[in-house]
């Protein structure tokens, strides 16, 4: 019977990072079951409901440690969900340090790998004899604006937003100062600082798991093997999602029930991930292009606020239905179906009726579309979802990109013209033949391609090392 290789993963707060690092703890048991993982998850205030229902479906070989949440009291109020998930990763490092001890004093560690916003946990490596990891969960691209970041802060003056020409960075689509992550883009402040001591970190460790796929991004995946002199040693693991990994989804789901009824193609699926929401005037907008076009549609919607992640940590309470246009969803009712909150996105982009999708650009819904083939309308909210934009829709070119006034809205006509743009079999035909392109080298990557041989490749390295 083979020895067990023990790993150590530290997630931070939030469901959107918490899935993938889950996601891929699953998969590397899937693949070598002759691993134990054990998942510590930071929290900030109780867990979502979303998180510990999740967590309760994980097979046996794979052991979740919910700690103890931080004290609100400890937490700065009113500022960037980015700055809490790292201030409570941090302020969490006594009690990841005491789980570590405690699963060191029963068996050697092997691994330890940290979400990238709980890299100061990463220190504990080298005291428990473990190889250390950051586990990406986003881009190639995104990745490659952190290993030059520390380089790009020392040759360019003021801020990277009121750059004229675009930034460059190796193997990847060219990109503009303001399309960079939030971030970035005040070079003051104390996030920016975060954001710097996180790009400094991640070179740090003896290897970098990514949760994306050569095929998808072979010019920055080959540009970051490279980077400094081998410096990184990449691991492209993905594309890792939620598909086919077992979570059930209720089949008389309304939205399911609904899609079953609608043409083959024909409905634009719209959502903006666990955590983004919309200004009322945008929503307004957003509903009105929706009539505009004549297209069916599935919208997954929220209550509105002028912060555009204000949902990513707490939900609001409201129903999101009340702040649609009066009578709209009386005039829409034979074309679409607005559902409060939440769908089961995975199942929704699966079925034959979807045939667009309109999306924030999380890199988890980006990957969930790439694998189901649906092409993309973005529209970023925060993060890095700018840069994923930029990705889809002049690199890859499998996504349209609408336009947003002076004042930061995409109005009804935009909007209108967009969707049809998309949706219309003849026009969105070069886009929707990529997009089936990109899915199928997705496929191939996860059933005996480049990354279940990367997957492979670093199984075998923590197999065979020995703690000394």
């Amino acid at each position: 019977m083979a020895k067990t290789s023990n790993i150590a993963i530290v997630s931070s707060p939030g469901y959107t990072h918490l899935v993938p690092i889950i996601e891929f703890s699953k998969r590397l048991i899937n693949h070598h079951p002759n691993f134990h993982v054990t998942c510590i998850v930071p929290s900030f205030g109780p867990p979502p409901e979303s998180s510990k229902a999740y967590l309760k479906t994980l097979p046996s070989n794979i052991h979740s440690i919910l700690l103890p949440p931080i004290n609100k009291d400890q937490l700065p109020q009113d500022v960037h969900p980015v700055f809490l998930i790292q201030l409570t990763t941090t302020l969490s490092l006594p009690s990841i340090h005491e789980v570590l001890e405690s699963l060191c004093s029963k068996a050697p560690l092997t691994a330890l790998v940290v979400d990238v916003f709980a890299f100061k946990a990463l220190e504990f490596a080298k005291e428990f004899n473990a190889l250390s990891y950051f586990y990406f969960p986003s881009s190639a691209m995104a990745l490659s604006l952190l290993a030059h970041a520390p380089k790009l802060d020392e040759e360019v003056s003021g801020e990277f937003k009121d750059l004229s020409e675009p930034i460059n960075f190796p193997g990847c689509v060219p990109i503009m100062g303001v399309d960079l992550p939030d971030p970035a883009q005040n070079r003051s402040s104390e996030i920016y600082e975060h954001f710097l001591e996180r790009a400094k970190a991640i070179v740090t460790a003896d290897g970098i798991l990514i949760n994306t796929f050569l095929e998808m991004e072979p010019g920055a995946v080959r540009a970051l093997e490279e980077f400094g002199n081998g410096k990184f040693k990449l691991y492209p693991v993905g594309p890792i999602t939620q598909k086919g990994s077992g979570n059930e989804v209720d089949e008389s789901d309304e939205c399911l029930r609904w899609l079953e009824k609608q043409p083959s193609n024909s409905v634009l699926y719209v959502s903006f991930g666990s955590g983004g929401t919309l200004s009322q005037h945008q929503i307004n907008e957003l509903a009105w292009g929706l009539e505009l076009s004549g297209q069916r549609f599935l919208w997954v919607l929220r209550a509105p606020n002028s912060s555009a992640s204000a949902a990513y940590l707490e939900a609001a309470k409201e129903d999101p239905l009340e702040f649609l246009p009066r009578g709209f969803l009386e005039r829409t009712k034979e074309k679409g179906l607005v559902v409060a909150s939440w769908a089961p996105q995975v199942q929704v982009l699966g079925h034959s009726s979807v045939g667009g999708f309109l999306s924030h650009c999380g890199w988890n819904s980006t990957l969930e579309s790439v694998q189901e083939g649906v092409p993309l309308i973005t529209w970023p909210l925060f993060a890095e979802q700018r840069m994923n934009a930029v990705m889809l829709s002049d690199g890859l070119k499998v996504a349209l990109r609408p336009t947003f006034n002076d004042d930061g809205i995409v109005e009804k006509e935009e909007i209108a013209k967009v969707i049809n743009s998309l949706m219309d079999a003849e026009i969105g035909q070069g886009i929707r033949e990529r997009m089936r392109t990109l899915r199928d080298s997705a496929a191939d990557a996860l059933k005996d391609g480049s990354s279940t041989h990367t997957l492979s490749q670093l199984a075998n390295h923590w197999e065979s090392f020995n703690g000394i």
